[in-house]
């Protein structure tokens, strides 16, 4: 049986994946990590491509940096923005294999509804 110490230890590990996690929580943050997969881009770029208000953006590129996710650079007058770590792709492609799954099974399920 673990020890109060043991507890407490994990429950900080749980918090820290939690706000990790939490970081790729809304559809602009992971619409903004999709979007620099292939390389990195400037502010004025995202907002255009992805019709995110530069206010919102700012915002969602902030968590996304403090979360360690990004990383940004400045050149002249724009800031450059880029995946820090490409493993963060490992991370959510099994997302996305759960998310087809769950999909196959609603499909299904609806074409059996159409069958009674």
């Amino acid at each position: 049986m673990p020890g109060n110490g043991q507890i407490a230890a994990s429950n900080i590990v749980f918090r820290i994946k939690a706000d990790f996690l939490k970081s790729l929580a809304h559809p602009a943050r992971l619409a903004v990590i999709e979007y620099l997969k292939s390389g990195e881009a400037t502010v004025g770029q995202m907002v255009q491509d992805l019709a995110i208000e530069q206010s919102g953006l700012s915002k969602h590129l902030a968590i996304l940096r403090q979360a360690g996710i990004l990383a940004s650079r400045q050149e002249k007058a724009n800031v450059y923005y880029s995946v820090k770590d490409k493993d963060i792709f490992v991370v959510l492609r099994p997302i996305a294999e759960i998310l087809r799954k769950k999909l196959r099974e609603s499909e299904q399920m609806l074409s059996s509804l159409g069958k009674t």
